[in-house]
């Protein structure tokens, strides 16, 4: 990967569209070869439960393969093939009392703060939250 460029996404939300199209952020820039972190904070932790996920408006991920657009778990697997970076907040675990335990053992997270999503955004990189 090149050292300038990616995007380090803040997952916050824990809507389906947040969610996804953070998935598709991530996916996206892996894909051209850029780095990627998701930092999943708050209700965003909750896309790391299931499957499937406890996330609003989850319907959408079956209309979404209908109509042929990337469903959550084809982004999620993308992300994790193509070593995006994924950091579970322990503030946000901590905040709504989740047991890292009942995160997907599919998924190589590990469990950090603040800090470790500001040292791991590199200089060029985007922030961006959702």
């Amino acid at each position: 990967m090149t050292p300038d460029g990616g995007v380090s996404v803040i997952v916050r939300a824990g809507d389906y569209e947040s969610v996804h199209y953070a998935l598709a952020l991530a996916a996206a820039a892996l894909a051209v070869n850029k780095p990627a972190v998701l930092f999943f904070t708050m209700a965003g932790v909750r896309a790391l439960s299931g499957p499937p996920p406890q996330l609003d408006d989850w319907a959408r991920d079956a209309a979404n393969r209908s109509r042929g657009v990337g469903d959550f778990e084809t982004l999620l697997q993308a992300c994790v093939e193509l070593g995006a970076r994924f950091i579970v907040c322990e503030m946000g675990l901590r905040s709504l009392a989740i047991d890292r335990s009942s995160l997907r053992a599919d998924v190589p997270f590990t469990v950090a703060g603040i800090v470790t999503l500001l040292e791991e955004t590199r200089p060029g990189m985007h922030l961006v939250s959702l």
